[in-house]
């Protein structure tokens, strides 16, 4: 029988305290972390009949921030049930996870970054991973491509909104293009903060989730959303998952800062083989880059698929095709907002990495500008770009048809 709650004693010398305690359940998997001031020392088991999974903390208090832990399980957790704890023995506080099933469970330590402290982090994955493939199958079965983005109706996409797919060739009509849209940030990682409060993973979501309608309202088209909610996904993991669901090309969305509020206008980014071509886009690339490190990613895991597909550097054709579509993209965002650059920008962007696939980046506007912010969080401003970068591609795709044809010729 496993022991949850004793009647031992609260240990005597000062525990450590947790000074937040979050939850980020997803389709993708469910995250809990626990911050702290000081590194919390651990051990974790499984116990199956019914499936459970069991954390030992050593010195910790049971403070609020911790207990309040039961009471934010949500019930469409796909993997968790519940979480239930007590003292076990002196200087030990035991969860208990109640699961919905097999999983695949990480815990590790993370160290002081940024705004955080220590981190212990625990992922759950599902025991078989989700084929995205069959996941975007089962939700155009499920779901209209018409649906709205939001449930109100004013957070649909404008009803004057191009969805046609003017200007590509006749012959695309046979093969759907599967677009990968990235919205960037989640989770753990909030990205920029804007002076109003806003959240670069917030603005980043709604675009995406717009575009996406766009897109799946665009005949031959349809759109994978990388990431469909508040929740982190390491850089790779994004290249891994758009390559999985064999994409033609991937798109990530973000709204950065800088150190000057009066920046502003946006920018179109591609892969650089050969570094940055200015300074400003070096910095942006690694300020990027080290979104792992704020969102948290295990290091001790080593992938090999990620790591093929990261230092694959055969791939001048993807990045000529990028840079391609990344200007078609910038003269249209053009039309609704200043340039920030007038040309695309190149460096070592961490999530454009993939050998295969046309890859960019757009920076839809700076969130640390005050008036660009409101107009982030402007519903219709946020279609605009949506409807822009839509535009850019069928742009790209009827000067380039080459990739409209290279799936016509693989479909069976």
């Amino acid at each position: 029988m496993l022991a949850v709650f004793g009647l031992w004693a609260a240990p005597s010398h000062a525990a450590i305290s947790i000074t937040a305690a979050r939850i980020w359940p997803a389709q993708d998997y469910t995250r809990l972390t626990l911050e702290s001031k000081e590194p919390i020392h651990h051990h974790m088991f499984s116990v199956e009949n019914p499936d459970r999974l069991v954390i030992d903390l050593e010195d910790v208090a049971m403070d609020d921030k911790l207990t309040s832990l039961s009471a934010r399980i949500d019930s469409h957790d796909p993997y968790i049930r519940s979480i239930r704890m007590g003292r076990y023995k002196p200087g030990v506080v035991r969860l208990v996870l109640d699961l919905k099933g097999q999983v695949k469970p990480q815990l590790f330590d993370l160290e002081p970054v940024g705004d955080y402290g220590y981190r212990l982090v625990l992922d759950v994955y599902p025991a078989v991973p989700a084929d995205p493939l069959m996941a975007l199958l089962g939700h155009e079965k499920t779901t209209p491509a018409s649906a709205p983005v939001a449930a109100s109706p004013s957070d649909k996409p404008a009803e004057n909104a191009d969805a046609s797919s003017q200007g590509v060739p006749p012959e695309a009509h046979t093969k759907t293009l599967l677009i990968a849209i990235d919205a960037g940030h989640g989770g753990e990682d909030p990205g920029a903060r804007g002076s109003h409060g806003s959240h670069e993973k917030d603005i980043t979501l709604a675009i995406a989730r717009r575009l996406c309608a766009l897109v799946d309202d665009t005949p031959n088209m349809h759109g994978l959303l990388i990431r469909d909610g508040d929740y982190f996904i390491p850089l790779g993991g994004r290249v891994a998952k758009a390559r999985q669901a064999k994409a033609d090309l991937f798109i990530s969305i973000h709204a950065d800062s800088f150190i000057r509020p009066d920046a502003h206008g946006s920018s179109v980014f591609a892969l650089s083989e050969h570094g940055a071509t200015s300074s400003a886009a070096r910095w942006l690339a690694k300020k990027e880059n080290e979104a792992d490190l704020i969102g948290g990613v295990n290091i001790a895991v080593k992938d090999p698929y990620l790591a093929r597909t990261l230092l694959d550097l055969s791939q001048t054709a993807t990045i000529t095709d990028s840079l391609r579509l990344a200007k078609q993209v910038l003269r249209e965002l053009n039309d609704i907002n200043d340039l920030h650059s007038g040309h695309v920008d190149q460096a070592g962007f961490a999530v454009l990495k993939s050998p295969d696939i046309p890859s960019i980046l757009v920076e839809t506007a700076f969130i640390s500008n005050p008036s660009e912010e409101v107009r982030l969080n402007d519903k219709d401003y946020q279609t605009k770009l949506a409807t822009a970068i839509l535009d850019g591609v069928k742009r790209y795709l009827a000067k380039n048809p080459a990739l409209y044809r290279r799936n016509i010729a693989q479909t069976p």
